[in-house]
């Protein structure tokens, strides 16, 4: 087979995995190895303090949820969440909280905005059936300088009452 149709097929590969979700993982029962097989290629593998695996499954920029898969030193899922909520982007602190923070808690932006006043991470995501988008801006120290939720009123119809 060519480089290119390689290529090609490799790419068609990470894009179908990009939008597969975790299901049928079981914490406390799955292992590492189903993690691939129901899960697909994570967009990026990480370790936490304690040694614990963090297998991150984002379908940004075009899509709403980023899954974090938590693989034990035992090799098997301790847990399965979804990062991107209204109730994870309420808990970033700003003036106390770094990008490394955001990164941690919600995974890696959909979109990375620079400004003279900063730079901006959004994230997509939806609120019941409405899509909106989740943006932290940054200080020029890295640090948190406001976080916010931008419901998309496009796509959907919500009432003033439920965006206060």
């Amino acid at each position: 087979m060519s480089l290119p149709k390689i290529l090609a097929l490799l790419s068609v590969m990470a894009f179908v995995a990009g939008c597969a979700g975790p299901r049928g993982l079981v914490p406390q029962q799955s292992t590492i190895v189903e993690v691939p097989a129901k899960a697909g290629v994570p967009t990026d593998i990480r370790f936490d303090r304690n040694g614990d695996e963090l297998w991150e499954y984002a379908t940004g920029p075009s899509g709403y949820e980023t899954y974090l898969i938590r693989i034990g030193t035992d090799g098997k899922v301790k847990e399965v969440t979804q990062l991107l909520t209204e109730e994870r982007l309420q808990s970033i602190v700003p003036g106390k909280m770094s990008k490394a923070d955001v990164r941690h808690l919600l995974g890696r932006p959909s979109e990375v905005s620079f400004y003279r006043t900063g730079t901006v991470w959004s994230w997509r995501f939806k609120s019941g059936v409405q899509p909106g988008y989740l943006a932290v801006s940054f200080n020029p120290d890295n640090t948190v300088k406001e976080r916010m939720v931008l419901f998309d009123r496009s796509d959907g119809d919500r009432s003033d009452k439920d965006s206060k």
